[in-house]
């Protein structure tokens, strides 16, 4: 499905022919123009007609069309080919889903094939028209405002979650937090999941980023690496961010194993206190429960109440000694 399609000519849009073919040869022909063509996830017979006549690789033609590929830069003869992996937070549910996005850029042409519904390139289409001065360098600058929308996208999602790990580590370590171990444990191992989806989509793309930052790299303009550096800089800083939210989500869940060994130990000690509190009444009754004639004050008058006194002394000191000492 072709979402847009349009001639650049000399940084500003222009209106050419409805068929992309003439449009490109007419792109070509102009020298300083360029065509840009976005499509959302095309069938294999919509991409054919694409790719055979902007002569894209197969390879590339198959990674685009298969998705699920790892962010990457491919330099082929007639195009290079860039795969970003765009990420949409969604706030109700809190979780991070990765999207795909395709860029092929060659000789005046580029060539957005999107996997779904999150990063839209309208917004990014809109604002390089409004700036026709960074349009000028032509395809270079499609990759590089595409590069900068996706990885500036990435600071925000791993802002936001920030806030949902300070939100979580509150309610774990709150002193009087008595949800379940195995609901908080779950809860945190799903937003490691998240953040794991989130590392997928970052850390790959710095060895792109990087290579786009240097020089020599074809079908990219020559005074384009400043901009990519930029980005490239952005980039490790979203990727500082993610590893310090991994490392922080391991040690809350390691603090929060080790809390519950405390509150297990605490919860043994309370049960070895009162076991031992019922151990002495029992052992006392036990005594004077077996059938012998002879033992001590047996035919006492008072020796009932005396042993119950004696059994109630015995839980009351036990008592109070674990209670001195923290047990119960």
């Amino acid at each position: 499905m072709i979402v847009d399609c349009a001639i650049y000519r000399d940084g500003r849009r222009t209106d050419g022919p409805a068929d992309f073919s003439d449009a490109l040869d007419e792109a070509r022909a102009a020298g300083d123009a360029f065509l840009w063509i976005g499509l959302h996830e095309p069938t294999e017979k919509e991409f054919e007609l694409v790719s055979s006549e902007f002569g894209l690789h197969p390879l590339a033609v198959e990674d685009a069309l298969a998705a699920h590929q790892r962010p990457k830069l491919e330099v082929y003869d007639d195009s290079l080919f860039a795969v970003i992996k765009p990420i949409a937070y969604e706030h109700e549910s809190d979780t991070v889903s990765a999207d795909e996005l395709m860029v092929f850029i060659g000789d005046s042409f580029v060539v957005t094939v999107r996997h779904g519904e999150g990063a839209p390139l309208a917004a990014v289409r809109r604002r390089l028209e409004a700036e026709p001065e960074v349009l000028k360098h032509g395809p270079t600058a499609v990759l590089y405002a595409v590069s900068d929308a996706i990885v500036d996208h990435y600071i925000d999602v791993a802002g936001e979650l920030q806030v949902d790990l300070e939100e979580l580590e509150t309610q774990v370590f709150a002193p009087n937090a008595t949800g379940d171990s195995k609901n908080t444990a779950a809860r945190i191992y799903t937003f490691k999941r998240q953040v794991l989806e989130f590392r997928r989509a970052t850390v790959p793309l710095a060895a792109p980023m990087a290579r786009l930052a240097s020089a020599g790299v074809p079908f990219v303009h020559d005074r384009s690496q400043p901009f990519f550096r930029d980005v490239q800089d952005h980039l490790t800083r979203a990727n500082e961010q993610v590893e310090g939210l991994d490392r922080l989500l391991s040690d809350i869940l390691s603090a929060h194993l080790a809390q519950m060994g405390v509150r297990q130990n605490d919860d043994m000690r309370k049960i070895s206190a009162w076991a031992a509190m019922a151990a002495v009444p029992t052992l006392v009754a036990g005594i004077y429960g077996m059938n012998f004639d002879h033992m001590p004050e047996l035919h006492w008058i008072w020796a009932y109440p005396a042993v119950l006194l004696l059994m109630a002394g015995a839980v009351l000191s036990l008592h109070r000694l674990f209670k001195r000492r923290g047990w119960l």
